[in-house]
């Protein structure tokens, strides 16, 4: 996607996505998944929800962000 057509919020959340997979995501774990060999794993879950990457939709007061779809 072009960053031209992106909005702040969303250039940085596409930024706090990469920065979760390269500094939380083993590449093995990305390949397996990829291949169906594991599903999402409770520690991948877990990084990801301490990041607040899980219920971008739902709102603030219940953990989400609050975000659109797009």
């Amino acid at each position: 996607m072009q960053d031209a057509l992106l909005t702040k919020e969303q250039k940085k959340l596409r930024d706090e996505v990469r920065a979760f997979v390269r500094d939380d995501v083993p590449r093995q774990l990305i390949l397996d998944m990829d291949a169906e060999k594991v599903t999402y794993p409770r520690q991948f879950l877990e990084a990801a929800a301490s990041r607040r990457l899980l219920g971008l939709r739902f709102p603030e007061e219940y953990g989400g962000r609050g975000l659109g779809w797009a």
